[in-house]
């Protein structure tokens, strides 16, 4: 790790208002350490970012911020990454702007480590959810790391699932400084994965939760995996941001189908129709990257079967054995199909009325036979 007094000089660096990532580097290339440019005059520094940079570089540095991150940094499991720095993440020196400082919650190795990123949609359906979190299972268990983002929906589910192999391990990049957690209702994920894994920030400490900063942290979960698996995703969701960027850096995408009426689908049959690799199982995934890599996969814990994990069997246990069910719920079962489905749809199908129905997915529902999804809509769990 960087000294501290040189850490300092990183901070200051990239704690002035106003100095992007790109003229930071520029700055880096032509003086190389950051003391070296702060000890540089005027002339110089504006030969290589203008007059109005240099004097943000020479003015007096927010000597407040800096103590309060050298503080953190401090801290046991806390860890800031330079690109100076033998730890910094190898795979991220091959995108277009690999951040200058990286914040690292829990063990900055796992970002050096054979990685798969699994994202989609925070509103995501029953089933999308326990395919990724099956999915995320199934590669960590093959010693691949789980990469995502910490939102809510497919990205926690994919945490949960890495955090249940015990294996791989997993790593969230999340748009907010290290010592902020976005959505608090991931806090719980958010501590075991910063004990099993890493939490990574580039943004400052003390940084909320800005609608902007979420799409540049897309780029460094594309960055720091070998491929992007998009479980769910509407079109024009972040998801897509992501699977766009893999792309642009040489990486890997992949995507799972669904059903044809699901608007949570049709970002994923774009990127198929845009040559991402549709996937069934997880085989399917490490096939690809097995060939990409010349990575054998470690085999799993024998709890697991080693070859193909089928997204049929995606689905978590339940915590108890369904219920059985009436000839009536049987009927609304296979009028339901596996698409996701309207009340006023079933009804129609079923010949039953809207009340009565609704009795029998109130049963359903609380027996485990089917989930609600937003906007009034139901699918077999």
């Amino acid at each position: 790790m960087t000294p501290a007094e040189d850490l300092a000089d990183w901070l200051r660096l990239t704690s002035i208002p106003g100095l992007g990532g790109e003229s930071q580097r520029r700055l880096l290339a032509a003086f190389g350490l950051p003391g070296h440019i702060f000890a540089a005059g005027r002339t110089a520094l504006s030969g290589v970012v203008g007059g109005e940079a240099a004097d943000l570089l020479l003015s007096p540095p927010g000597q407040a911020v800096i103590d309060a991150a050298l503080a953190w940094a401090a801290e046991p499991g806390n860890h800031v990454l330079t690109l100076a720095d033998a730890g910094y993440p190898r795979a991220l020196l091959d995108i277009a702007d690999p951040p200058v400082l990286l914040y690292v919650k829990g063990d900055p190795a796992m970002l050096q480590r054979p990685a798969v990123a699994i994202v989609g949609a925070r509103s995501a359906t029953a089933q999308g959810e326990a395919n990724a979190e099956a999915f995320a299972r199934a590669l960590s268990e093959h010693g691949l790391t789980v990469v995502s983002g910490l939102a809510l929906g497919i990205d926690a589910a994919a945490h949960r699932g890495a955090l249940a192999a015990g294996e791989g391990g997993t790593v969230a990049v999340i748009g907010t400084g290290a010592d902020r957690i976005y959505p608090a209702r991931n806090a719980a994920i958010a501590r075991d994965i910063a004990t099993h894994g890493a939490v990574v920030s580039e943004l400052p400490l003390g940084t909320n939760a800005l609608r902007h900063n979420f799409p540049r942290r897309n780029r460094l979960i594309a960055g720091l995996a070998q491929g992007v698996l998009v479980v769910e995703a509407a079109l024009n969701s972040g998801s897509l941001i992501s699977a766009r960027l893999a792309s642009e850096n040489g990486r890997e995408v992949f995507a799972i189908p669904g059903s044809i009426h699901s608007p949570l689908s049709r970002g994923c049959h774009r990127l198929i129709r845009e040559g991402a690799k549709l996937v069934e199982t997880a085989e399917d995934v490490l096939e690809e990257l097995r060939g990409r890599l010349g990575w054998a996969a470690q085999t799993p814990r024998a709890r697991r079967p080693a070859d193909r994990i089928a997204t049929a069997a995606a689905t978590p246990p339940p915590r108890q054995a369904p219920l059985p069910i009436d000839e009536d719920a049987a009927r609304v079962l296979q009028a339901m199909g596996h698409d996701p489905a309207d009340i006023d749809q079933l009804a129609g199908r079923c010949g039953l009325t809207v009340d009565a129905l609704y009795a029998i997915l109130l049963a359903l529902e609380l027996d485990g036979h089917i989930a609600r999804l937003p906007g009034g809509r139901f699918q077999r769990a």
